[in-house]
């Protein structure tokens, strides 16, 4: 099998017609919420002492579950799309509701939430790697009876 630049442009019979280059970089993305998010947070919640705070602990939670479930696509890339679907709407959603009101009265630097806003500012880079036409097609114009 060789491997030609021009054929990772093509769309694969194998992934439901999505391009080989949005799997490959889907794949990317959950390595990446795999080991870089994942350390981040099963590590936070191993060494926390005392009792937690309760939404406190409900975030860490959520985002140790991501990193964790984010096996699973690197593994079934298509399969695991409504998680990154969740990801950037929950991000998306903070930014317009939380970051841009601070930002646009220029209070958002020094702010307690610059460093999430920050953060939360990679949410670029699932949005540009989902195969958004088959998002479309599967979930929306067409979904399938279950």
């Amino acid at each position: 099998m060789t491997l030609s630049v021009k054929s990772i442009f093509q769309k694969d019979g194998r992934h439901e017609g999505v391009r080989r280059i949005h799997v490959y970089l889907l794949r990317l993305v959950y390595i990446l919420m795999f080991f870089v998010l994942g350390k981040d947070t099963w590590t936070h919640i191993l060494v926390h002492e005392g009792p937690w705070e309760p939404n406190d602990a409900m975030a860490w939670c959520v985002w140790t579950a991501f990193a964790t479930l984010a096996a699973l696509g690197i593994i079934r890339p298509l399969k695991m799309l409504p998680i990154l679907l969740l990801e950037i709407f929950y991000k998306v959603l903070w930014l317009i509701l939380v970051a841009y009101p601070l930002w646009s009265t220029n209070s958002l630097a020094g702010s307690p939430s610059e460093g999430m806003t920050m953060a939360f500012l990679w949410v670029l880079l699932p949005i540009l790697v989902v195969p958004w036409g088959y998002v479309v097609a599967t979930y929306i114009y067409r979904p399938k009876a279950g």
